[in-house]
């Protein structure tokens, strides 16, 4: 084995059993000999020299290529237990460090996500198939953080759960104009104009996610009420009542913090709430990791608080409540690469095996990174006006109890029609 790389193992990793073979057919253990074995082996010395020199892009990679093939276990097994040893942590080899400086210089030039940069990177990854989110995520297509509320919800009842939740928090009413900033296939967006009423503009940078919101809103007979544009934030002009950004946040950049709080500034009317829902850092600054901003999330950046708020302030914007997600996107992620595994034939099928390798990292690496790592979800609150929301939290239980109310209603009248028509049609 390549000796860099065994002696960082070895001071990496302390508890677990980790069975590493190299390209020669030699297999070294590190750890402490307790739990499960989980093994791997390298394919190649050039994969072992990559690996040593920049683990945190090319183990990734080695992965995706085939360059790595997991023994006993599976990648998320072998992820768990690094992660578990070495936390928030990096190797502090004098190259990694400069490798991680370079990284942190240059986060500005990799996140310039000018207009048409912005759209060419959101359609790297939203422009995918359809019929690949559909593999793994809930009916109602939300690629963002769930809620919840009980540990044994399933996916459909905590993603309901979350626009729920984030619903309570606008205090939207009928016919009030919301403006839904990366509205993904429209499932927020529908919600807020069937339960609550309102007057919904989505916009998105994804052609394939903007057809499929407008034929939903069409099916459903919300297209009055929900519309969805393709368009950037930054064109818009209008006044809202309301403004929810849900997991969009993440695509624009740090050196574009200043414009999007301005503008969504300007655009949020005085009397007006905006909901932002993020991942975050509860680490402080940073850059983006090397394998998500080449293959994943080209141009994406997850920031910390302390970078966000001074944009905030100097926007003119009042912070009227912060509520941090512990471990929900941990349980969402464990559900959609469950789901992606189960699937992955179809998935094979639509793409390839490098895709689905590649896939099978993103999703466990980032389900790893909410468990042992920095991240979380932010739902900030924010208004001009200190008066905009109630003085307690008690409006958001007594919003999320009547909307409860009327999905039961909803759902209840719906069942009542689909079981006329299915003894009309005998």
């Amino acid at each position: 084995m390549n000796a860099i790389l065994k002696a960082a193992l070895s001071r990496l990793i302390h508890t677990g059993t980790l069975v590493i073979t190299d390209a020669s057919g030699k297999s070294r253990t590190f750890g402490d000999g307790t739990g499960e074995p989980i093994a791997f082996r390298i394919n190649s010395a050039a994969a072992e020299r990559k690996i040593a020199f920049d683990p945190s892009l090319h183990f990734a990679e080695a992965y995706m290529n085939g360059e790595i093939d997991v023994l006993d276990g599976n990648i998320y097994d072998v992820l768990k237990i690094i992660f578990e040893n070495t936390g928030a942590t990096v190797a502090r080899e004098p190259w990694m460090l400069a490798i991680e400086g370079i990284r942190r210089a240059t986060r500005r030039l990799h996140q310039m996500n000018t207009l048409t940069r912005a759209s060419n990177n959101v359609q790297r990854h939203y422009d995918l198939s359809g019929d690949l989110y559909r593999l793994f995520l809930d009916s109602d297509m939300q690629y963002s953080c769930a809620y919840f509320e009980r540990p044994d919800a399933t996916l459909e009842e905590a993603q309901l759960a979350k626009k729920r939740h984030i619903s309570a928090k606008l205090l939207a009413r009928k016919g009030q104009k919301v403006l839904d900033i990366g509205c993904g296939w429209g499932g927020l967006g529908l919600y807020l104009a069937k339960y609550l009423e309102a007057d919904v503009t989505g916009v998105t940078l994804s052609q394939e996610q903007h057809g499929v919101a407008n034929k939903r809103a069409f099916d459903e007979g919300l297209s009055a009420r929900a519309r969805f544009d393709l368009r950037d934030y930054r064109t818009l002009e209008d006044g809202f009542d309301r403004i929810v950004s849900v997991g969009m946040f993440e695509h624009v950049g740090v050196g574009h913090f200043a414009e999007y709080f301005q503008h969504t500034a300007r655009l949020l009317k005085k009397d007006g709430v905006f909901l932002l829902h993020s991942i975050g850092r509860s680490d402080g600054p940073s850059y983006t990791n090397a394998f998500i901003q080449k293959y994943i999330f080209p141009g994406g950046y997850i920031p910390a608080l302390s970078e966000v708020v001074p944009h905030i302030e100097k926007a003119g914007l009042v912070v009227t409540d912060i509520e941090i997600l512990r471990l929900h996107y941990a349980e969402t992620l464990r559900i959609w690469r469950e789901r992606f595994m189960e699937n992955r034939e179809q998935a094979k099928a639509i793409y390839d095996e490098r895709f689905c390798r590649m896939w099978e990292f993103y999703l466990a690496a980032s389900e790893a990174a909410f468990r042992w790592q920095n991240l979380v979800v932010f739902q900030i609150q924010l208004a001009h006006q200190q008066e905009a929301v109630p003085l307690t939290r008690d409006y958001i239980f007594e919003a999320e109890k009547r909307l409860r109310r009327l999905e039961c209603e909803r759902s209840s009248a719906n069942s009542q029609v689909n079981t006329k028509e299915s003894v009309a049609g005998r």
